[in-house]
């Protein structure tokens, strides 16, 4: 049998090859969702993703007789560093056969990158933020991935593992479901919450984006600053984001908390178009668009991807409150079933906040660290 080589990604050639490996392991899997083609050349796109005018990134290919079985992306983030002051570097847009040899000499030019570059640990998946594709699934294979979830094959969790890395974080994901969500108790206890707080709910005005979306990002920032591996995004990078989901959300599932007229919370829900894309199988933009537009009816799930609540607000009932709000819109709208995700395992206010609304949690992601 060949060796395995590494190379660096330098040309269009390479980054297309470096994209298109993603559909090699999962050939054969009815689980996994072709991502678009442009959002992963947007991905890794070092020049207009505006997440690398603070970070760097190089990404390899591994090949064996010249045919390609492997990829891997090494990251340093500035901001993560200045924010929690420490040299850990990343791994992500990870994709191997099912093979040792593989995996290794990936997981070894991407350590050998980081550390010759002056970090001291490494950690992934991130693809390529905690803001972006985050963590290795390693419980729920058999379910298909909501809206920008990551996906792998059982055998990821092997490989990683076998290499060293351990244990970071667990990330959580719980499906919701209406019959379950609205009970006497729930209710009783949202009343008690608006009465005591004052708080109201109103939906996005995307008449006024630009004023909403800075709204956004002020309560994202300071409202999940505390967080374990956060890095907020910067006013440029939430702009960037907030451009595509414009095209994805629903007004009345972005809900803004405010206390007398001041912002203190928000909560944003996607419908899972993932519903949609798993019959997408070669990722291209246009057959995608036109399934959305003749089929969106069909999709009756969605996916809480943020909710949270300033420091000063929490401990009030705010974010159970929300997640109420969120729910009972939803299925208002069509979605009988819910994930929030991701949730950090010790994230006690958003744990609790899922098991209020009767979650279970149904996929499991973890984080994984490695000295180096």
């Amino acid at each position: 049998m060949n060796s395995v080589t590494i190379r660096p990604v330098r040309s269009r050639s390479d980054e297309k090859t470096f994209i298109k490996f993603q559909w090699v392991p999962y050939v054969g899997n009815p689980a996994w969702v072709p991502p678009l083609l442009m959002d992963r050349r947007k991905a890794i796109d070092r020049k207009n993703n505006p997440f690398y005018k603070h970070s760097t990134m190089e990404m390899f290919l591994a090949e064996r007789g010249g045919r390609p079985v492997g990829r891997i992306a090494a990251i340093i983030n500035d901001n993560h560093i200045r924010e929690h002051q420490e040299k850990v570097g990343f791994f992500g847009f990870f994709e191997s056969l099912n093979d040792r040899e593989v995996a290794g000499a990936l997981f070894d030019a991407a350590s050998s990158w980081l550390k010759e570059r002056g970090m001291e640990a490494v950690r992934g998946p991130a693809s390529p933020s905690v803001n972006d594709e985050y963590g290795l699934l390693i419980d729920g294979f058999q379910h298909p991935p909501m809206i920008l979830m990551a996906y792998n094959p059982p055998y990821y969790q092997t490989l990683v593992e076998g290499y060293g890395f351990t244990k970071a974080k667990d990330l959580y994901a719980y499906r919701l479901e209406d019959e379950k969500v609205f009970t006497e108790k729930l209710l009783r206890g949202t009343e008690i919450v608006r009465k005591r707080t004052g708080v109201t709910i109103r939906t996005i005005d995307f008449s006024q984006f630009t004023r909403e979306v800075k709204i956004l990002r002020d309560l994202y920032s300071r409202g999940w600053e505390s967080n374990w591996g956060e890095v907020p995004m910067t006013e440029e990078e939430f702009a960037y984001a907030a451009k595509d989901l414009k095209t994805l959300a629903l007004p009345e599932l972005v809900l803004i908390a405010e206390i007398k007229g001041r912002p203190v919370g928000f909560a944003l829900t996607l419908p899972d178009y993932n519903q949609l894309l798993i019959h997408n199988r070669k990722g291209y933009l246009l057959p995608a668009l036109l399934r959305i537009a003749l089929q969106k009816k069909k999709m009756n799930q969605c996916r809480i991807i943020i909710l949270g609540v300033l420091p000063e607000y929490q401990g009030k009932g705010l974010g159970g409150l929300m997640f109420y709000e969120t729910g009972r819109r939803g299925v208002d709208r069509g979605f009988p079933v819910g994930e929030a995700s991701w949730v950090l395992e010790d994230n006690v206010m958003m744990v609790r906040g899922a098991e209020l609304m009767g979650g279970e949690i149904w996929k499991r992601y973890r984080i994984y660290q490695k000295p180096l």
